[in-house]
């Protein structure tokens, strides 16, 4: 058990985490506000520590280990993400980094079949006309989207996500599922996808959603070149990381026609200016990076957290170890 080893926490945070480690003997202090801390109070907070329970809008580097001294143990970041924490640092300090694998991946599947039945059905312009007082009499040929029977859908990236889009997708009648990523994988005979290369992907599919993490192969994959190669009716989904998509690129592709929609859930940067030409694009649906914004998940990543620091402080593997 951890008696009094403090915990510094970033943020306010769901409670199932918090409850487990004061649960746990440990002193738990934290900055009191939803919204991101300031650096130097992160500085301030961490002195002393034993962890740090951080978020993915957190930059941990040398400094802030160094503000916090000799006793920090681990960093445990609520996020999949950890490319915010210096792990060479770490490294070199002997502090072990967690994160919170798994358990968003419902709730970002989820919402990424939403955004793309929002953005190929235009339903947020409908929603739109209605309160713009534009609804009129009965017209054939107004605010017509695209349905996804018979339709192939693509997918970069099909991890865990990605498989989950595609299982959620598969009842609504489409032709088919292909998909990309750095290798074949075994479950996607589960579902009936078929692995091609990134161009096929980008020739073939009716839809596209990007499922995939940020790396240096997948940056600004999706840019001028991509999209000259894209149907012109092709839809774009993104809800995996802003910086695979060139977004100067993606505003040409829109307004030219090049392809017909795109609903982002993540943008690069994040966040979007209010006045960035994608946020008033029409065809073009921008949400505030939402895809584990349900209480199921946030809580779920609360306690993974507060479970990966008290296994390092308990010598045990930690589910969420990234080193």
């Amino acid at each position: 058990m951890c008696i009094q080893r403090k915990v510094f926490v970033t943020r306010r945070v769901p409670q199932p985490g918090i409850e487990l480690l004061e649960g746990a003997g440990c002193k738990v202090e934290f900055w009191d506000s939803d919204e991101a801390i300031p650096r130097e109070e992160l500085i301030r907070g961490i002195s002393g520590a034993h962890a740090l329970f951080c978020m993915l809008t957190d930059t941990i580097d040398g400094e802030v280990l160094d503000a916090a001294g000799p006793n920090l143990q681990v960093v445990g970041t609520m996020s999949v993400g950890y490319e915010h924490i210096d792990l060479e640092a770490c490294r070199a300090r002997d502090v072990r980094v967690c994160n919170t694998p798994n358990v968003s991946t419902d709730s970002v599947a989820e919402l990424t079949v939403a955004l793309l039945l929002l953005t190929a059905r235009r339903l947020l312009e409908g929603v739109q006309a209605v309160k713009d007082g534009q609804w009129g009499k009965w017209k054939p040929m107004w605010l017509c989207g695209m349905e996804l029977p018979q339709k192939t859908v693509g997918i970069l990236g099909l991890g865990r996500i990605g498989f989950g889009v595609a299982r959620r997708l598969k009842p609504f009648g489409v032709k088919k599922i292909v998909y990309h990523d750095v290798c074949r994988v075994g479950y996607a005979d589960d579902i009936g996808a078929s692995f091609v290369e990134f161009d096929k992907l980008l020739t073939e599919s009716d839809v596209i959603c990007i499922c995939c993490n940020l790396t240096p192969q997948t940056k600004h994959r999706f840019n001028k070149s991509a999209f000259k190669k894209m149907k012109k009716h092709a839809i774009l989904v993104n809800s995996g990381r802003g910086g695979v998509i060139k977004h100067d690129d993606l505003l040409e592709a829109l307004t030219s026609g090049e392809i017909a929609a795109a609903g982002l859930d993540v943008t690069e940067p994040e966040p979007l200016p209010a006045d960035h030409p994608l946020v008033h694009q029409p065809n073009c649906i921008v949400l505030p990076h939402m895809g584990s914004n349900t209480w199921d998940s946030r809580n779920s990543m609360s306690e993974t957290t507060a479970n990966n620091i008290l296994s390092v402080f308990n010598d045990q593997t930690a589910i969420g170890l990234v080193q």
